[in-house]
């Protein structure tokens, strides 16, 4: 079912070169910085339950799409906060997603489930009502065999490194059996701080006593406080940590005294802060994690501009990053202006910038990294993880920002079985953007090449300290 020139340019000559310059990066090693694929995979190394846990169940992309059609999310399994009742019958999940598979057309996710069919598992009739148990009988005969485990898909699949995503509040469990086991597989983690800087983050204020208590000091003091976070960050970077990771509601920063800022802890500590006390906390706590950055040498990413589990409802069933997580308009000029006012012109300190908000591409990220040697921009990302995405992304940010203020592609995905499809797509996209820049005399054909790769491999391992 899959083209070979799937999205090549249309015109013969750039095709061509597109064709050229892809066979160099096609088999590069996948470099995954920045992903949500679950550590106990690759400790435990036990088969994947069945087909609907490993397509349908942790991937929000698929799941988001049929619960707009109306498709309740128990009946496709997904787990509920309060351990009520949810569909456990995998073949049943899958027949629903088969028959409502033609919802996907024209999606990115529909190129990537039918890539994983083909390349993983050899599947390449159409997938529908007609072939779901046919599919389903496959998948779970060849889930059953060695080769097909979390660490012999991690091999076959190439990834060199994939980088998952914890909490503060994480023992690294996984991580720790993962290194014990002797496998070679480099799996390392990241430091995902908003439980605890985020003062309306659920449980807030015990939030805060875990995190004393798992660093061994007082974080209920401002002082203790930060100096759990140079305590874990030191732990996370233990287990081969090489960033950490902010989801913010805003982009905006603050560079406070202490005094400021240790007063806002207190009343953030109290429950006490009004909705703007708590955007300045979080804006301040950017800034004071850039600093801990300078020390420790993490790379800090920054992916503002969601309103996080927008459906009330679905996240009091079933908890959060749901499928709800929804844009909102981004500022970046202004509101990044005090961290990058404090060290923003340190280039020995890294952070990557994501958005969700087209607009701002061309008008004030590219700009920003286009002069700030602190800056990177983050690739096309979550909604904008598409073909189309990452050819605006590369039209939009290239003339300002250039290819070397980007890093890459990172794939940001709890589905396994995509990340070879996923990576694929960012390489053939490139491709074909490169060889319109030769083809109508605005680049090289060797320096293209050089690019390629650079884009498919170097640039990630570069930025993330890979």
């Amino acid at each position: 079912m899959l083209q070979e020139d799937r999205l090549f340019p249309i015109e013969p000559t750039a095709r061509s070169i597109a064709r050229s310059l892809y066979e160099t990066v096609r088999t590069l090693p996948i470099v995954s910085p920045h992903g949500h694929t679950d550590p106990r995979w690759y400790a435990e190394n036990a088969p994947f339950p069945d087909p609907a846990q490993l397509f349908v169940v942790p991937d929000h992309y698929v799941f988001r799409m049929l619960c707009s059609q109306g498709i309740p999310l128990t009946a496709l399994g997904v787990p509920r906060v309060d351990g009520g009742p949810t569909e456990t019958d995998g073949r049943k999940i899958w027949r629903l997603f088969a028959e409502n598979f033609h919802l996907f057309r024209g999606t990115p996710s529909r190129l990537w489930v039918e890539q994983s069919f083909a390349d993983v598992f050899g599947l390449t009739k159409r997938f529908s009502a007609e072939t779901a148990d046919e599919f389903y009988d496959h998948i779970q005969d060849c889930l059953a065999r060695p080769e097909f485990r979390p660490r012999a898909l991690f091999e076959r699949f190439g990834i060199e490194v994939i980088a998952t995503t914890e909490s503060p509040l994480d023992d690294l469990e996984w991580h720790e059996m993962i290194r014990q086991s002797g496998w070679s597989g480099r799996v390392v983690t990241a430091y995902r701080p908003d439980p605890v800087v985020d003062p309306e983050f659920e449980g807030f204020r015990s939030n805060i006593e875990r995190f004393g208590e798992l660093a061994g000091t007082d974080a209920t003091t401002w002082e203790g406080y930060l100096e759990a976070h140079r305590i874990r960050r030191a732990f996370f970077k233990s287990y081969g940590a090489t960033s950490s990771d902010h989801g913010h509601p805003t982009a905006r920063t603050e560079d406070l005294s202490q005094a400021e800022a240790a007063a806002l802890f207190e009343k953030a500590l109290a429950g006490r802060c009004t909705p703007e006390e708590a955007d300045a906390f979080r804006g301040h706590m950017l800034t004071e994690m850039a600093r801990m950055s300078l020390d420790d040498g993490l790379v800090l990413q920054i992916h503002p501009g969601s309103w996080r589990n927008h459906s009330a409802g679905v996240m009091a069933t079933h908890g959060r990053d749901k499928g709800f997580d929804i844009p909102t308009r981004t500022d970046y000029v202004r509101a990044l202006k005090p961290l990058l006012d404090a060290v923003g012109m340190r280039p020995e300190l890294t952070v990557i910038l994501f958005t969700l908000d087209e607009t701002s591409y061309s008008r004030e990220l590219a700009p920003l990294a286009g002069a700030y040697p602190a800056l990177k921009l983050g690739p096309a990302w979550w909604f904008f993880d598409s073909a189309e995405g990452m050819r605006r992304f590369r039209e939009l940010t290239t003339e300002t920002a250039g290819f070397y203020n980007t890093v890459g592609f990172n794939d940001d995905t709890r589905a396994f079985c995509s990340i070879p499809a996923r990576h694929d797509v960012a390489r053939r996209v490139d491709c074909a953007y490169l060889a319109t820049l030769v083809a109508t005399g605005r680049l090289d054909e060797d320096e293209a090449f050089e690019v390629a790769h650079d884009l498919a491999y170097k640039l990630a391992k570069t930025a993330y300290r890979l």
